[in-house]
């Protein structure tokens, strides 16, 4: 009983997990959760392997020992660097990733051209490139790596016309290669989704993976029967970051509670 109440840990290298976060909160309402931004040593995605390895092993652990039932890491970077490892480390605990939504991209419509948007590591990681293989053959798929993108929501400045100018002279040329839908492959990359969405068009299709990782955490802990039973409360969600500003715990806070994913 005392494990089934326990909180579900939601990690990411700074502040782009929250878009993870609020599809967890959406499909599990009832459970409570301890996110942890790593802000003070993001970005992650421009960082080595090993490095990025190590820190999110390092706080998986801390995160294991304020009491966490489950962990997920909703980070694409964290993820293709460290999950691997965190599996075997950890065969009993409920430990879900995240990686670029090209399966429903890919399925929505008939070989279409998918553009997939995502940080420098992730893009360079086998897992991405085995990802791309098992869909290669049906669709054109251009990676994107897209360096200095997320330090636009990391700052607070997701909303700000700087952000538009960005992915106009970063996806400018993609306008006339017939793009029909693209991948947000980083967790930060939802909070610019309605920037993404002017510069490419209304009728460019966006996907990203937080209601799937979502939805697979909610399966993972249903098999460990580790569910709160009281299915008629409302969690509560701890925000916690590892550069200790109370600027960053707002930001947090205000990412959570705004109507963009």
């Amino acid at each position: 009983m005392e494990k089934q109440t326990a909180p579900i840990a939601v990690f990411d290298s700074g502040v782009g997990g929250i878009s993870v976060l609020k599809e967890m909160v959406k499909i599990m309402p009832h459970e409570d959760f301890i996110y942890y931004g790593d802000s003070k040593n993001a970005p992650y995605g421009t960082k080595s392997l090993e490095e990025v390895r190590r820190l999110t092993i390092m706080h998986t652990q801390e995160l294991l020992g304020q009491g966490a039932k489950a962990v997920a890491i909703a980070c694409n970077t964290a993820t293709s660097a460290a999950v691997r490892v965190l599996r075997q480390m950890y065969p009993d605990l409920p430990l879900v990733g995240i990686e670029p939504a090209l399966k429903p991209a890919v399925l929505s419509g008939k070989n279409p051209t998918v553009l997939v948007m995502a940080t420098p590591m992730t893009i360079r990681e086998e897992k991405f490139h085995k990802l791309l293989e098992r869909y290669e053959d049906q669709a054109t798929i251009y990676p994107l790596p897209c360096p200095g993108l997320m330090e636009y929501v990391e700052s607070g400045h997701a909303n700000s016309p700087e952000v538009l100018e960005f992915l106009e002279h970063l996806l400018g040329e993609y306008r006339d290669k017939g793009v029909d839908a693209i991948v947000l492959g980083c967790t930060h990359y939802p909070f610019v989704r309605w920037a993404v969405q002017e510069v490419m068009g209304p009728e460019v299709k966006i996907f990203d993976g937080g209601e799937g990782t979502a939805r697979e955490m909610l399966r993972r802990i249903t098999v460990a029967d580790l569910c709160n039973p009281q299915q008629d409360r409302i969690g509560k969600v701890t925000f916690m970051s590892s550069d200790f500003s109370e600027e960053k715990i707002a930001l947090f806070e205000s990412l959570f509670h705004s109507e963009q994913k």
